[in-house]
């Protein structure tokens, strides 16, 4: 384990692989706090709700940072989208953009659903990657054009709700966790969560429908092995 993983899990009782565990738990399956508890409690350890909520806002993002950078880099055609999120009855849009392999680039929850939103997720993208697409592909919302003619004026931009599936379907895994936390509880708490859930999720999106069932295991042993290693945790041999 290296000093800065050292220093991350300083001053708590409990072991790092328990507390890895328990953090790839919550954000790779639509587990509420309580259902992870009852798990951690079957296996006889006795941690709280409260602590997993804890150690999710610590060590969520750490994690999900240090993945975004061990992960290849994006291919060059974007696909944008939103979708309407409820938070304390209010409508907030969740702006998402992923490459046309399904791989989550960014997220941005925001009140409006206009140009001056879809610039401020544009101008994220391309802080976030160092570069504009060759492509981006969006439905038809006017914003996007808009936008795209302010930020990134010489990209190909392409409007059509059938070739933006890729960006339509990403979303249902975050409507399973909005169903299962009960709706988020403010736009922060959605932004939080999703910076976090998104990556570490990217880490683990395997196409095991187009690979063979021994080079989809051989995959995920590399996937897991790199999540050990975000974690700075040594397997035994």
């Amino acid at each position: 384990m290296t000093s800065s993983t050292k220093s991350l899990y300083a001053g708590h009782r409990f072991p790092p692989e328990l507390i890895s565990h328990v953090v790839w738990l919550y954000f790779r399956f639509p587990l509420s706090l309580r259902m992870v508890e009852e798990m951690l409690a079957f296996r006889g350890i006795e941690v709280s709700h409260e602590t997993i909520r804890q150690w999710a806002l610590k060590f969520g993002q750490a994690f999900a940072n240090l993945i975004r950078r061990r992960l290849p880099r994006p291919d060059d055609k974007w696909h944008l989208d939103e979708v309407v999120l409820k938070i304390a009855g209010k409508t907030h849009y969740l702006w998402r953009a992923v490459d046309q392999h399904g791989v989550m680039l960014d997220v941005l929850v925001q009140r409006r659903r206009d140009r001056k939103a879809a610039k401020r997720l544009l101008r994220k993208l391309l802080k976030r990657q160092c570069r504009a697409p060759r492509v981006m592909i969006t439905d038809k919302l006017g914003s996007y054009g808009a936008a795209k003619k302010e930020i990134m004026p010489g990209v190909e931009h392409r409007q059509h709700k059938g070739l933006n599936n890729r960006a339509e379907n990403s979303h249902q895994p975050t409507r399973r966790r909005e169903r299962q936390m009960k709706r988020f509880k403010s736009a922060r708490h959605a932004q939080r969560f999703l910076s976090a859930h998104d990556p570490i999720n990217n880490l683990f999106l395997l196409p095991r429908h187009l690979m063979p069932e021994t080079d989809y295991r051989a995959e995920r042993t590399r996937a897991f092995q790199a999540w050990h290693d975000v974690c700075g945790i040594k397997l035994a041999a």
